[in-house]
């Protein structure tokens, strides 16, 4: 082993950044370069490119901006429909589905096939989609494409194969659903209405067949013309001319009234037997003005009119609210009987559909629940209870509470962590649900073989953080924490407060969790970190403040010599630790009124009580400096073991003992290079017009020369908490840019105004708007890719942020021979620092004694800015950071098992007894990776990632067994590279347009998975696993379970003789292609259905899954066939009772004249 040693140590003697050898591997993944690796470091890599498939698994969330709603009541599926041109079909916990259409364009309608296992979408582009439903991954079937006209309306009957389609022309075409052909059966709004009209009736927006009669069909215009078709002579049997636009139109069961719905906030009634005028005509919400008007209300946009066999009807409908009320909430209205309950909404109402027991349009509806969808939530309302509660929703619709601005993703968690969580989080959920089961429970889902304890971590711009449990695809809240309930509340008109009103201050903007050790910490926008304890009971405790500079002053510094002996500690003046130091006042600035060594938030200084749970126990917060806010937090890491917790920003890093609540190092970054800085940074002069003494950036004179610094550097954005920009600024601290008005150029320095916390940034160490603000979206889609590769063009005058950090057991020194407690630092610039420490082990000297940090001066160089640290021992094998075992301080002391640190180490001199001393780092930055060989640090393999874009986002993840290194760029690939050889093992262009929520938001994690927010309001989930991706199939619920369609009532033949046979109507006689002909073939097109791989798969199942299908179907068909013999029997029973009863009759009564009866 002495002699392996030895050839790795003479490995790559030349700089870091030489290499040898370029196999060639593709333009989009870079080139990859390898040293000789001799045979006796010879790793055996066992992942293959097979092993990696990219594929979507499940979408989480609330559809992002709805637009349509339906139910299928025999299945119990849910289908939602957006604007983005998605479809989401729901069950019961675990079934959930996302569909999307090609076309993007919105979806205007839904229509199940009930009971079919078949769904038809209408689109915004006149185009027709039939789902197939009867697989895990629905497909479409066939596609229909309207030329000439716009689609307004559709209508599907229950049990039949023709659609109704309505048209903004005001035709009413009819759709074969089986073969997706248009009829030559169309009709013509010149035919529905009467020749002496002479105007259009406008855009059809209903459509629905009579309850008593199937051959009779309803079609409502907008203009307030109504009309009822009569399909098999092709006439009008009666036409309604109303004053008032319709919105929409429902029927009695009985179908010899129907109620319509108007734009001036009535409802009409209608009788068919004289529909010369409504024989009723209210406005809920009007009322009698003292002149004896009615006061103007809103329009009715939708009404329901559902019978209920024991009680009144039900008359649900949306809107109508008078104008008079500004500000009111968008209401729900349920009449029933003499009842009117407004329930109001927190969201405008997209949709609402009655749940009935029933799919026959001609029973008794028996409605049970109402489905409302909002613009951002879907309730359910329980009709059968008369106080109408709501549901509790079993899916994560609320996701999007607060925004969302960062994510975590942690797979393999501890088993226990999950149902401690759940098991706090339940005692406070809210409470007055209503009892009954959720009544969309449609399709099947069992838990899969292939799951393990997932948790994403959520958080927001409020300061929530929401737990998630992720495993088996599906997912629940477990806990929320408030991270604001640590500071006091802002009031209005004090001070600093003042100017926080219109930010988010306790946005979130990165968190770090150890699950093993339950310590959770959280970076703010407002530049703080709160550190928290898990705990299984309530506590009373006094949160520990630190507050601390964290503010270059770089025109000070003539030369690094200067600062060779400058200490690693903090000056006692400046960076003293402070427990309980109370925050400045607003009034501690300085004479010229500038602020100064004040924070952004005030921490509570009383004690308070704390619920079970996590509790913060430490607050560090940056000052102002000379009017400056502090730069926001680019970097954090946190080591239960060492007790440390080190971050830092565009100025530099500090480290916290989080145990002594002391602060160990806090020191810009060029002081921790001392004589060791690559780039020679030496003497630096004063700038001229220099506006501030501590400012590092002055400001512009003007806008265009604000907009061409920004044009020259879009280098430094701050994604996912990291400091991305490897280039040409990567750390101009000190003065936030402030943006021009139209009034011209603003002051230099800035007053009473409030801090632009997100605007005022320095051009390396550009933070991402959060998404509270209206402009979300342009903001999002404004994400520049442009970036420059050079480092030899460095300013003299920059800093460079700290973008990423990790502790671990490593080699500080070339000269160490046993690994100690280090600090690895990555900068903006592509510089890797290592920082050695001395940190004492036993529990009484680790709370007595301070922890020792000092220099090393050791430096890697990478090109770009450095996103990410790993560690491997010498066979390959992912080294962990070591961590202390959860124990609660607040428990009750037991004095046979004291409360003492138990700490887990996974030092790599410990793990590798056959393979020496030593291990391996994997170092990723924008452009590259590379693996070095510690303590020698030799360069062992290099790896272009990208030329033409950069990585947003890299991590060591395992996957099939294997570790490897998981990269997501800002041109949409995903890319996956072997470790230690950093061979491509994956390129996929997955999502071309990247957008700053992705970059924002995207996480990988262990087992092959990852996440993003792929709207403002959804969680998609992916896998790079060619195992996950086989077993994807078994994990999906199936949406389409084989249900008997429940019979329809029997009328009994006299009611069925007299009332009319609607079972008579032959719609295929009547649409056919023999009696009504062809269409036109200009009219619409058909398409046919694009089978794609998942489809082809499930297609391909085998045999028995077909013959099984065909089986249930022949069962179906022979059942309904001896349903129909019985029918006909029992008619022909009826018939011969009811001749053999006339007979008798007619005997008995033959012989007797008139005056005798």
């Amino acid at each position: 082993m002495k002699k392996f040693r030895k050839v790795l140590d003479g490995l790559t003697t030349s700089s870091p950044g030489g290499t040898i050898g370029s196999p060639s591997c593709g333009s989009a993944a870079g080139t990859p370069t390898a040293a000789p690796t001799p045979k006796d470091i010879d790793v055996q890599e066992t992942l293959v490119s097979e092993n990696f498939q990219l594929c979507k698994t499940v979408r989480h969330g609330f559809p992002y901006q709805p637009t349509a709603l339906a139910f299928d009541p025999v299945q119990k599926l849910l289908a939602i429909g957006s604007r983005s041109g998605g479809v989401r079909i729901l069950g019961r916990p675990g079934v959930d589905c996302y569909c999307q259409h090609e076309s993007g364009a919105a979806v205007l309608q839904l229509q199940f096939l009930i009971n079919e296992g078949a769904l038809v979408t209408a689109c915004a582009d006149d185009t027709l989609h039939l789902w197939n439903l009867r697989q895990r991954r629905p497909a479409i079937l066939h596609s229909l494409k309207f030329n000439r006209e716009r689609i307004t309306f559709c209508h599907l009957p229950f049990q039949s194969k023709w659609l109704y389609v309505g048209t903004e022309r005001g035709n009413t075409h009819i759709v074969n659903i089986e073969s997706f052909i248009l009829s030559g059966y169309v009709i013509m709004w010149n035919k529905a209405i009467e020749l002496s009209t002479k105007t259009h009736p406008g855009p059809v927006v209903h459509l629905s067949d009579s309850p008593k009669d199937e051959g009779k069909l309803l079609i409502g215009f907008e203009s307030g013309t109504i009309v009822q078709w009569d399909l098999r002579v092709k006439k009008v049997d009666f036409r309604i001319y109303y004053d008032e636009a319709i919105h929409s139109v429902g029927w009695h069961h009985e179908g010899k009234q129907f109620m319509c719905s108007h734009s001036d906030g009535s409802l009409t009634m209608w009788n068919l037997r004289n529909t010369t005028k409504p024989f009723q005509v209210t406005f809920p919400h009007g009322k009698i003005q003292k002149d004896g008007r009615k006061e103007s209300c809103k329009p009715i946009l939708k009404v329901e009119y559902k019978t209920s066999r024991n009680s009144e009807p039900f008359i649900i409908f949306s809107g109508g609210l008078s104008y008079d009320k500004a500000g009111r909430r968008p209401t729900l209205t349920i009449m029933h009987g003499k009842a009117i309950t407004v329930l109001e909404m927190d969201y405008p109402i997209v949709e609402f559909m009655a749940l009935c027991e029933t799919p026959y349009n001609n029973e008794v509806q028996e409605p049970y629940a109402v489905v409302v969808l909002l613009e951002k939530d879907l309730i359910v309302v329980d009709l059968t209870q008369s106080n109408f509660p709501v549901f509790e929703n079993p899916y994560p619709m609320d996701i999007h509470e607060s925004p969302v601005t960062c994510t975590a993703y942690f797979a393999e968690c501890p088993p226990d962590i999950i149902p401690i969580l759940y098991s706090i989080g339940a005692k406070h959920k809210k409470t007055g649900y209503s009892q009954k089961e959720w009544p969309v429970s449609g399709g099947t889902w069992t838990l899969g073989s292939h799951t393990y304890p997932e948790i994403i971590v959520t958080g927001h711009a409020d300061g929530s953080i929401k737990f998630w449990d992720a495993s088996a695809i599906t997912l629940q809240m477990l806990y929320k924490l408030k991270t604001s309930k640590v500071f006091e509340k802002p009031k209005l008109g004090e001070g600093r407060a003042a100017e926080l009103v219109e930010e988010d201050p306790f946005a979130v903007q990165m968190v770090s969790w150890c699950p093993q050790s339950r310590i959770f910490c959280v970076v703010g926008i407002s530049a703080h970190i709160i550190l928290y304890r898990f705990s299984r009971y309530d506590a009373n405790t006094q949160i520990v403040s630190l507050e601390l500079r964290l503010q270059c002053e770089s025109e000070d510094v003539n030369s690094p010599s200067e600062n060779e002996n400058t200490p690693c500690f903090s000056e006692p003046g400046s960076h003293s630790p402070q427990p309980h130091q109370q925050p400045a006042s607003p009034g501690s600035r300085t004479p010229e009124g500038v602020k100064d060594s004040i924070p952004c938030l005030k921490v509570k200084d009383r004690v308070v009580r704390v619920p079970p749970g996590y509790q913060a126990e430490l607050v560090i917060q940056l000052l102002w400096t000379d009017g400056d806010p502090p730069q926001q937090i680019t970097s954090l890491d946190i080591n239960s073991a060492y007790g440390l917790l080190a971050f830092g920003n565009c100025n530099g890093l500090a480290v916290v003992d989080y145990l002594q609540k002391t602060i160990l190092l806090c020191m810009s970054t060029l002081d921790l290079y001392g004589t060791a800085d690559p780039y020679q940074r030496l003497t630096r002069s004063p700038r001229r017009n220099r506006q501030s003494t501590s400012g590092l950036t002055e400001l512009s004179d003007n806008q265009q020369s604000i907009d061409m610094e920004r044009s020259k550097s879009p280098t430094s954005d701050h994604v996912n908490g990291h400091c991305t920009s490897p280039t040409s600024q990567p750390c101009s601290a000190g003065k936030p840019r402030i943006p021009m008005g139209p009034e011209g150029p603003r002051l230099t320095r800035r007053g009473p105004g409030r801090p632009p916390f997100r605007k005022a940034q320095s051009a390396a160490c550009m933070e991402i708007s959060l998404p509270v603000s209206h402009t979300e979206e342009s903001r999002e889609n404004s994400f520049s890719r442009s970036r420059s590769s050079s480092v030899s063009s460095i300013d003299r005058d920059t800093k460079e942020a700290i973008t990423t950090l990790q502790f671990g057991e490593s080699y500080g020194r070339k000269s160490d021979a046993l690994p100690t407690p280090c600090l690895w630092v990555g900068t903006s610039l592509g510089v890797v620092l290592l920082i050695p420490m001395s940190v004492p082990t036993e529990q009484e000297e680790r709370m007595e004694e301070s922890v020792t940090i000092g220099p090393s001066g050791m430096v890697l160089m990478l090109k770009g800015s450095v996103l990410r640290f790993g560690f491997l021992d010498c066979m390959g094998a992912h080294i962990q950071s070591p961590y202390e075992v959860w124990r609660d301080l607040n428990a009750p002391e037991d004095p046979d098992r004291p409360r003492r640190r138990k700490l887990v180490n996974f030092s790599p001199s410990s793990s590798q007894d056959a393979c020496g001393e030593g291990h391996l780092a994997v170092v990723c930055s924008e452009r590259q990776a590379k693996v070095f060989l510690m303590p020698s640090q030799s360069c062992l393999f290099v790896h272009n990632i990208t030329e033409s874009s950069f990585v947003l986002r890299a991590d060591i993840v395992s996957v099939s067994n294997s570790v490897c290194l998981a990269c997501f760029c800002a041109n949409g690939h995903v890319m996956t590279l072997s470790l230690p050889s950093l061979r491509p093992m994956m390129d996929v262009n997955y999502l071309p347009m990247t957008d700053m929520r992705i970059a924002r938001t995207f996480c990988f994690t262990n087992g092959g998975q990852a996440l993003y927010l792929s709207s403002p309001t959804e969680i998609q989930r992916v896998t790079y696993s060619q195992e996950m991706c086989d077993n994807l199939q078994e994990m999906l619920g199936e949406l389409f379970t084989p249900t008997e369609t429940p019979e329809a009532q029997n009328r009994g033949f006299l009611k069925g003789f007299f009332g009319g046979n609607a079972q008579t109507f032959d719609r295929e006689e009547l649409f056919g292609e023999a009696a009504a002909g062809k269409a036109s073939r200009s009219l619409a097109q058909h398409i046919p259905g694009q089978v794609g791989m998942e489809g082809m798969k499930v297609a391909a199942t085998g045999v028995v899954g077909e013959l099984a299908r065909a089986r249930i179907a022949l069962d179906e068909r022979g059942q309904r066939l001896g349903e129909l013999e019985d029918r006909t029997a029992l008619m022909m029973t009826s018939a011969e009772t009811f001749s053999k009863h006339a007979h008798e009759l007619m005997l008995k009564c033959k012989d007797k004249k008139w005056y005798q009866f």
